[in-house]
């Protein structure tokens, strides 16, 4: 491709996208489908304004292998862990039960061989989770029942869908005349045994040596060369490189540079993923919509219908919805998803399946994924639920000169903290997440020091002139949030004092992991303040009741700092938690004994000697 040639073609993809994405977005039919119609316009089948599909594909495969990425980066453990039940129980049951009733229909009824059904079926039993998580997001229903269990099916539609596409190469091969290779099969897991001890203990020290250099371009370079590094390894077994680059990801989640990375990596993933997207519109089969429109639509109707009548009980018995909730779940999860296109690409590659096939099922996955929102709206009205609208916002541009302390989280204890500040005229910038809590602030006064924006990204803390203040407020309501945000802060300006708020006990535990001193429980002194005013309307006196909180106070202070060498063990908490409220009990029954109180009176009569 020469150099005019090129810079055509980019100019037309770009041109494609802005004008057509926005339009989606705007028919709230999501950025996915917006692509997808690009590439359909732009390619050899419309208009032909591109013609070196292959070309584009092999660039835009690269977008894929990011996401992938970035997934791993986000599957930490802890958090997994949290919602193991879900995630492992209904998701996998979903991908299970789906994969099983699809394969065997595409067995039993379109003549596909064992093993391309198996990859047929996995592929279709998985949803798009970027018209999923979207869909979600826009009517507000992340946090409802249904909207959580969505998440944790996505999730683990996510973690299915790494095995699914390194299986396409070993069933292709498989299929072949010489049966299962054992030593394809050796050689990956040998490969993928290398990478995980590898990645375990060199890629920290490599980021830790480029942190010290403290230059973003080479960060972003190191972090494109690990992903690309473990991609060409895996390539080099013959195993997909978005396995690869998956294993990449998971082995950084946790890691004290996943949220420099995720930042760094976002605008490259983005990009090129959009541009696989749009690299699968050019390469859909448009003309087999026209010439089989009834076959393409029976397919879509199956799909619909198989998934959605699987999905429904499963919400009902396995995820405990209610009936409109478990609706709801089908209507979300019943399309196809942006997985499928990388599973069948790869198994059209591999000949499991052939040309035709290929392009029917792209067609009827993404007819499917354009009808999600619809359906969505549709079994919202029929429920009586209206989507509440959001509109989109910007993170602000902050101009900050050389402030003292940054507030992260303008909430409730966030504002206090600033209305003292601002009154002693000490200057500050305050970041908060949420549009909603910023609106409301500005209607009592604009102020010039409150900022929108996620106080966890590296360039907002940056543009805050994080590095010239003092002292830094975590005053989130989000734990995990709180977490995320203090991690950046304590790699990235490790001179900054942080003040931070904590949820509860394991919260407090977690801030004194990253070495934050005393962190301060949001409900901690007023719930001893109203102690302290019951004990007095119960009739003890004044002096009396503020000693007896005070000693509580010491008690559990002491009680916190010994629990936080043993909190991951729950048996020694709930013993130690026992210990303490027997000692309690004993100085407060010593308090209200009769010696105690003879003494008591006794002391009052003569007063102690100097």
């Amino acid at each position: 491709m020469d150099n005019r040639h090129f810079l055509a073609t980019a100019l037309v993809l770009l041109l494609a996208t802005v004008v057509i994405v926005p339009l989606t977005k705007r028919f709230r039919l999501g950025a996915v489908l917006g692509y997808l119609v690009a590439g359909v316009v732009i390619g050899p089948q419309v208009l032909g304004l591109v013609g070196d599909t292959e070309g584009i594909g092999a660039i835009s495969e690269f977008g894929v292998v990011l996401m992938l990425f970035v997934i791993g980066l986000e599957l930490s453990p802890q958090r997994l862990w949290v919602m193991r039940r879900a995630v492992f129980g209904t998701g996998l049951l979903q991908v299970l039960a789906c994969s099983l009733a699809i394969g065997g229909l595409g067995y039993l009824l379109f003549g596909l061989t064992a093993n391309a059904a198996a990859i047929v079926g996995g592929a279709l039993a998985l949803s798009s989770t970027a018209f999923g998580l979207q869909i979600l997001a826009e009517r507000k229903e992340a946090g409802s029942a249904y909207g959580r269990q969505a998440f944790a099916i996505l999730l683990f539609q996510d973690l299915a869908a790494i095995p699914l596409i390194a299986a396409v190469p070993l069933l292709a091969h498989a299929a072949g005349a010489h049966g299962f290779d054992l030593a394809a099969a050796l050689r990956t897991v040998g490969m993928i045994v290398a990478v995980v001890a590898g990645g375990r203990y060199l890629l920290r020290p490599v980021f830790r040596f480029v942190a010290k250099s403290d230059i973003v371009e080479v960060s972003t370079a190191t972090a494109l060369l690990v992903v690309l590094g473990t991609a060409w390894l895996m390539e080099l077994a013959g195993v997909s490189v978005t396995l690869g680059a998956f294993l990449a990801g998971v082995l950084l989640a946790d890691s004290e540079y996943r949220h420099e990375l995720e930042s760094n990596l976002e605008p490259f993933k983005g990009l090129l993923l959009g541009l696989f997207f749009v690299s699968v519109g050019m390469s859909m089969d448009f003309l087999l919509l026209l010439q089989r429109p009834l076959a393409v639509l029976a397919l879509v109707g199956l799909l619909l219908l198989a998934k959605g009548a699987l999905l429904w009980p499963l919400g009902r018995l396995v995820g405990l919805l209610d009936r409109g909730d478990a609706l709801r779940l089908s209507a979300l999860l019943a399309g196809g998803g942006e997985f499928a296109f990388v599973v069948l690409k790869l198994a059209g590659e591999q000949r499991l399946v052939s040309g035709r096939q290929q392009g029917m099922l792209v067609l009827a996955i993404t007819v499917s994924m354009a009808l999600t929102p619809l359906l969505v709206a549709l079994v919202g009205r029929a429920l009586g639920v209206k989507a509440k609208k959001r509109a989109a916002r910007e993170y602000d541009t902050i101009v900050a000169h050389s402030p003292r302390v940054i507030i992260a989280g303008y909430g409730r204890m966030g504002q206090i903290v600033a209305r003292v500040l601002r009154a002693q005229g000490v200057p500050f910038v305050a970041l908060d997440h949420s549009v909603e809590q910023l609106d409301l602030v500005q209607r009592f006064g604009s102020w010039n020091d409150i900022f929108y924006g996620d106080p966890a990204r590296p360039e907002l803390l940056r543009a805050a002139q994080a590095d010239k203040a003092e002292v830094f407020v975590l005053a989130s309501d989000d734990p995990e949030s709180s977490l995320r945000v203090a991690r950046v802060v304590r790699r990235m300006y490790p001179h900054l004092r942080i003040v931070a708020r904590a949820r509860n006990r394991q919260h407090v535990w977690r801030l004194m992991d990253l070495g934050i001193d005393e962190p301060v429980r949001e409900t901690y002194y007023s719930s001893l303040k109203m102690t302290k005013l019951t004990l007095e309307a119960l009739g003890v006196a004044p002096e009396q009741a503020a000693e007896r909180v005070e000693r509580f106070r010491r008690q559990d202070a002491e009680l916190l700092r010994r629990q936080y060498l043993v909190y991951d063990d729950e048996a020694k908490i709930v013993q130690t938690t026992r210990e303490a409220l027997a000692d309690l009990a004993q100085l407060f029954q010593a308090d209200t004994s009769p010696e105690a109180a003879q003494a008591a009176e006794e002391g009052e009569a003569e007063p102690p000697v100097a």
